[in-house]
């Protein structure tokens, strides 16, 4: 229960990833507000949560700059928007920007507020992937670059927000609803071929990455760290 009594706002909390790291943080003692767009899917996972008043919920949107209420420990951001996968050839500027938005922006202003209502020495965990690692070609080249400029984004903010500690969690592929909306029925095809190619021999579930984003804010040691949980995926 290492967490307990720790309050932690997890933005992208009601589906996927952000639901996993909620249950791993429940589970370690922590309260925990899920924040998403969505406020049926967030009542839905306060509904799956089911902590006894531990878990509270909040829609708001990360691309507007709202404040979120209250003072808390630690902040987990694990939202997502599915990816531009223009060849450069044929990019989509205005999607690129709002990727860029929802993604890197959402980032800056997330550590603007929660600067201002952390309590010291607590700790930001935010989310890249293994697209900057191995780039998806063609089309890779925009999430590549932004997904890769979250761990110099929390080694500049380690520095100047000290004690404060600010962490990278960096997935490999995960099951989440988001592939679900992004290749539809072919998941399983995709799926199959890749975990026979992963040294873990699996795709993971929420559940396997969500100790990470728990360690982090756990371990008072780590800071400017960008932690890969990835099934080996960088090694092939």
């Amino acid at each position: 229960m290492a967490l307990k009594g720790r309050k932690i706002v997890i933005v992208g909390g009601s589906s996927g990833i952000g639901l996993g790291v909620a249950r791993a943080a429940l589970e370690s003692g922590a309260e925990v507000v899920i924040v998403g767009r969505s406020p049926g899917k967030l009542k839905a996972a306060e509904r799956t949560l089911a902590a006894g008043g531990r878990v509270k919920s909040l829609a708001a949107d990360m691309t507007k700059e709202a404040e979120v209420a209250g003072m808390f420990d630690d902040l987990v951001s694990t939202a997502g928007t599915p990816p531009p996968n223009f060849a450069i050839g044929q990019t989509d500027i205005d999607f690129v920007r709002g990727f860029v938005d929802n993604k890197l922006i959402g980032a800056v202003m997330l550590a603007k507020h929660a600067v201002r209502t952390l309590k010291s020495g607590g700790s930001m965990t935010f989310t890249s992937g293994i697209n900057k690692d191995r780039p998806p070609v063609p089309g890779g080249s925009v999430v590549s670059a932004i997904a890769g400029s979250f761990s110099y984004f929390a080694r500049a903010l380690a520095l100047e927000l000290a004690p404060t500690r600010v962490n990278i969690v960096s997935p490999g592929w995960v099951d989440t609803p988001m592939w679900d909306e992004l290749v539809g029925d072919a998941k399983s095809g995709f799926f199959a071929d890749m975990a026979t190619r992963l040294p873990a021999r699996k795709i993971a579930a929420p559940a396997d990455v969500a100790p990470a984003y728990v360690y982090l804010m756990e371990n008072e040691f780590m800071t400017g760290e960008t932690v890969h949980i990835d099934g080996g995926q960088r090694l092939i």
